[in-house]
C-alpha cells in the first residue's frame, strides 16, 4: 500500500456517463453511410470520381458478375458505366441510374462541403444527396439484404449505372443497353430507374412515362434598310407577331389518358441589331416543344411547318430541329406498377399518383428493352445549394425497393 492511499479506499477510476448531448452519435443504417460515401466521390459529369467502384466492390462482394465499360465518341467526353448482374434466371428486375452530379457552383454558398455528405438534423447533405446518389444507395442496400436472406431466389437481378445523365447522354446508358444486348445476350424483363420522382413526399409519385421533347430553331428573313425609307426595306419584326400567333393560339392537342396537352414555348427571340436607325434583316427565335404520345419527333415536325405555311410565313421563315432521341412513352398499369404501388403504400401509406410529368430521364432509353417506371426520393432540392434529403426517406425507399424484390419474385414462383 503506498503512503497515499488509506485503507478501505478503492484505486478503480469510476465510470463516468456522458450526458445525452454529448453522446456518440449512432452508426447510419447501410443505405445512408453508403449514400454519405456517394457524396464523398466527386464524380462531376464526366468523371467518375470513385463511384462506380465503391459500388462495383460492394456489389462483387455478394456474387455480382460486374463489368466496367468506358464509351467514346468524337466531340464528347469519355464516360465511364457499370452494369452487373446477380442470378442467370428470368425474370430479370433491373435497377438503373446514374452516380455523375451536376457541378456544385460557388462552394461557398453551401452551409456544408458539397461533397463531404454530412449528416444534420436528420438530413444528408451535399451535391447528389437527391438527385441521385440517395437512390443508387436504397437500390444497392435493398438487393444486398434481399440476396443475403435469399440467395437462390428464382431470378435474377441486375445494375444498369451511367456517369453520362447530367452530360450529354451520348456514352452512357443507350450505349450500355447496346452493350448488354449485343455482348452478354441478356434479356429483361423490369426496370425501376430510381430518380427523384417526389415532389413533396416519399410516396407521392411514380414515373410511368415521360413526355416527348424537341427543340427548334426559325429565322424570319426580311430586307435590311435605313429606318427614315421604310419603303426600301422589310422588317421582319413586323411579322413575329403572326409567326407566334401561329404556333400558339391553336392547342397543338387536348392530351391523352396519362399525359397532359403538348406544350410549345418560344425560349429565345433575337435580334442582334445595336443600332437604333437600321430596320433589321432577321429575327432569330428558338422554342422547345414537350409532347405526349399523340406524336412524334417528325410528325409533330411536318405540324410546325404546316402552320408556317398557313399562316402565309412559308417564303420568309426558314425552320430547322434539332436532333433528339427523347421520344414520349408510357408503361400501361399492370401487375409490375401494381407490385411497386403496394410497396409504396405498405411502407409510406401514401397512395403514389401515376404521372409522366417533368422533364427527360434514361428511360427514354430503357423503354425499347424492357417496361420501365421510375420511382425514388423527393426531388424538392436537387441540383440547388445545399441539396439535401431526409435520411428517414433512404430507408423508407430501401424498405420498398426490399418488398418490391421480394413480392416481384414470389409473384413469378407462382
Amino acid at each position: 500500500m503506498s503512503s497515499s492511499e488509506s485503507p478501505g479506499t478503492s484505486t478503480q477510476t469510476p465510470e463516468v456517463t456522458l450526458p445525452a448531448s454529448v453522446a456518440p452519435p449512432a452508426e447510419p443504417s447501410p443505405a445512408v453511410a453508403l449514400t454519405r460515401d456517394l457524396i464523398r466521390c466527386r464524380s462531376v459529369t464526366p468523371d467518375e470520381g470513385g463511384a462506380l467502384a465503391l459500388i462495383d466492390q460492394r456489389l462483387s462482394e455478394v456474387g455480382f458478375a460486374t463489368h466496367r465499360l468506358t464509351f467514346t465518341a468524337p466531340d464528347t467526353p469519355d464516360v465511364e458505366n457499370l452494369y452487373a448482374r446477380y442470378g442467370r434466371e428470368a425474370p430479370f428486375l433491373l435497377f438503373a441510374g446514374h452516380t455523375d452530379v451536376v457541378p456544385p457552383g460557388d462552394e461557398a454558398h453551401w452551409s456544408y462541403d458539397p461533397f463531404g455528405g454530412v449528416v444534420e438534423d436528420g438530413r444528408i447533405f451535399g451535391r447528389g444527396a437527391s438527385d441521385m446518389k440517395g437512390g443508387v444507395a436504397a437500390m444497392v442496400a435493398a438487393a444486398l439484404a434481399f440476396i443475403k436472406a435469399n440467395p437462390n431466389f428464382p431470378g435474377s437481378i441486375g445494375f444498369l449505372l451511367t456517369g453520362d445523365e447530367e452530360g450529354p447522354a451520348v456514352n452512357g446508358t443507350v450505349k450500355l443497353l447496346e452493350w448488354v444486348k449485343n455482348e452478354r445476350g441478356d434479356k429483361f424483363d423490369h426496370c425501376i430507374l430510381a430518380e427523384p420522382t417526389n415532389p413533396d413526399a416519399l410516396g407521392d409519385m411514380i414515373k410511368i412515362g415521360r413526355r416527348g421533347s424537341l427543340s427548334g430553331r426559325i429565322v424570319l428573313a426580311g430586307k435590311q434598310g435605313h429606318v427614315a425609307y421604310p419603303q426600301l426595306a422589310d422588317n421582319p419584326i413586323q411579322h413575329l407577331t403572326a409567326l407566334i400567333s401561329a404556333l400558339k393560339d391553336t392547342p397543338l392537342d387536348d392530351g391523352t389518358a396519362h399525359f397532359a396537352p403538348s406544350n410549345l414555348e418560344f425560349t429565345t427571340i433575337d435580334i442582334g441589331n445595336p443600332s437604333t436607325n437600321v430596320i433589321p434583316a432577321e429575327v432569330r427565335a428558338a422554342f422547345n416543344i414537350r409532347f405526349n404520345d399523340i406524336w412524334t419527333p417528325e410528325t409533330l415536325a411536318d405540324e410546325i411547318r404546316r402552320r408556317i405555311e398557313a399562316a402565309g410565313l412559308g417564303e420568309r421563315a426558314s425552320v430547322t430541329f434539332l436532333p433528339t432521341n427523347a421520344t414520349a412513352f408510357v408503361t400501361e398499369p399492370g401487375p409490375f406498377v401494381a407490385v411497386l404501388s403496394r410497396a409504396i403504400e405498405a411502407e409510406t401509406s401514401l397512395k403514389p399518383i401515376l404521372s409522366t410529368t417533368g422533364g427527360t430521364s434514361d428511360a427514354r432509353f430503357i423503354k425499347d428493352y424492357c417496361s420501365v417506371v421510375e420511382f425514388g426520393l423527393v426531388g424538392q432540392t436537387m441540383h440547388q445549394v445545399d441539396e439535401h434529403v431526409a435520411t428517414a426517406d433512404i430507408d423508407s425507399l430501401t424498405a420498398i425497393f426490399r418488398r418490391v424484390l421480394q413480392d416481384y419474385f414470389a409473384l413469378s414462383a407462382r
